[in-house]
């Protein structure tokens, strides 16, 4: 079995470190004996996702959005868009969860026209969301998923899109609704970085799962791992966020 990573944009949106997702997913891979391969595309290049079977977009501030804005709608959205449809895997962060969606409103009321490619929309916010985060995910049979977010954008998921997970701190989504993240086909987006992944391995086995089940047809089980040092770490966030819930009280 073998698996091919495409990292869209790799200069530009990487943020906090989110190229570890690729990372994490390549070794837990590699150490099951799975092939993994990579390839790096961004402004200029070409990019033909039927060569590819998960597709990486990481976070990115206004700034390298609106570097690539041009490219990514001109030269690859009817590529990203057809992916998505044809079940490819698509792990989107942040900055790039957002650009899957319809449009995106800036600080000054105006309204930025993204890909579309999944039924989400987002707003500028006042209020800044930062800080450490956890949540409960019933796709992962209420696995608790910890990360760590920093974004004003407020996004806002469309009847065809299921959140990812729910918030249990932190503010996800928008601050309001209590979804993080957005899950819609073989998409899965979410506003955590750190990165997402090697804090949360049950995650990412989901999406090597599902990567497999799409390429070859049938369910793949996954030869279990020492996740004790991945287990540690989760839990050193989900104790150092309850503490302080309780310290507040």
């Amino acid at each position: 079995m073998e698996i091919k990573i495409c990292h869209l944009y790799p200069d530009l949106l990487n943020l906090y470190g989110d190229r570890g997702n690729i990372l994490s997913l390549m070794k837990r891979c590699t150490w099951r004996g799975i092939d993994v391969y990579l390839d790096n595309v961004s402004i200029g290049d070409r990019f033909d996702p039927e060569l590819y079977d998960i597709i990486f977009l990481g976070g990115g501030q206004d700034f390298e959005q609106e570097i690539l804005s041009s490219d990514i709608l001109n030269d690859k959205a009817s590529e990203i868009i057809n992916a998505v449809e044809y079940d490819k895997t698509f792990l989107c962060i942040c900055g790039g969860y957002q650009m899957l969606g319809s449009y995106y409103v800036n600080q000054q009321g105006k309204e930025l026209k993204f890909l579309g490619a999944i039924d989400i929309y987002t707003l500028t916010g006042n209020k800044r969301m930062i800080g450490n985060t956890l949540y409960s995910s019933d796709m992962l049979q209420n696995t608790q998923i910890v990360g760590f977010e920093n974004h004003s954008g407020r996004t806002y998921l469309g009847s065809s899109v299921k959140p990812l997970a729910r918030v249990i701190k932190g503010f996800g989504n928008n601050g309001e609704d209590g979804t993080e993240g957005a899950v819609y086909k073989n998409v899965f987006c979410s506003y955590s970085h750190g990165p997402l992944l090697p804090k949360n391995p049950a995650l990412a086995d989901h999406i090597i799962q599902t990567t497999l089940k799409t390429k070859y047809g049938a369910e793949v089980s996954l030869d279990p791992l020492d996740d004790s040092i991945e287990i540690l770490a989760r839990n050193s966030v989900i104790t150092s966020l309850m503490s302080r819930s309780n310290h507040l009280k």
